[in-house]
């Protein structure tokens, strides 16, 4: 009795070869020797050359030109068009708490100081922001602008977004 077999090592279980393609998709940053340690923790036993021949034959790049971008990365790249608030709180010498607001662009650092008050009441926020995006249209920065971070913090009043918004900058 004769068995056919074709010359050379088996072809790979398609189950095999759909958990290394699965494994790469879920985890751009892994390169093919860290999906077969993953491999070998989950008991498959496969090479690390078999796993590399399964991902270049799929066309998937080795792992640093499949990487997503970063936060740092973000935040470098689009630099010029960010602005960060927060509220600073400090306590004066007569014991009083202060709210002053801050805020940065990152690609120049320049910080504004936005106002301070002991109450920061929903207009005072709201009316501070106005003031802020004047500043910036005299400066010329506001045509830059896109994003602005901020916390979620509750003095902040829902009417700043709409007011952002209207002036072509995001909250983050």
């Amino acid at each position: 009795m004769s068995v056919n077999r074709r010359p050379g090592r088996p072809r790979t279980v398609a189950s095999i070869r759909r958990l290394v393609l699965r494994l790469a998709a879920e985890n751009p940053s892994w390169g093919y020797r860290r999906i077969h340690d993953e491999l070998t923790l989950l008991g498959v036993a496969i090479a690390a050359s078999t796993v590399w021949e399964i991902l270049k034959t799929a066309g998937i790049d080795p792992a640093p030109r499949r990487t997503t971008v970063t936060w740092a990365e973000f935040l470098r790249s689009q630099a010029e068009a960010i602005l960060a608030m927060d509220f600073v709180e400090p306590v004066t010498l007569a014991g009083q708490r202060q709210y002053i607001l801050a805020v940065i662009h990152h690609a120049s650092r320049r910080v504004w100081v936005v106002g301070t008050t002991a109450h920061p009441t929903h207009a005072w926020v709201t009316q501070a922001i106005r003031n802020l995006l004047m500043d910036l249209e005299d400066t010329g920065y506001v045509a830059r602008i896109r994003f602005l971070i901020r916390d979620r913090d509750g003095k902040y009043p829902a009417l700043i977004d709409e007011i952002l918004v209207g002036a072509g900058i995001r909250r983050f």
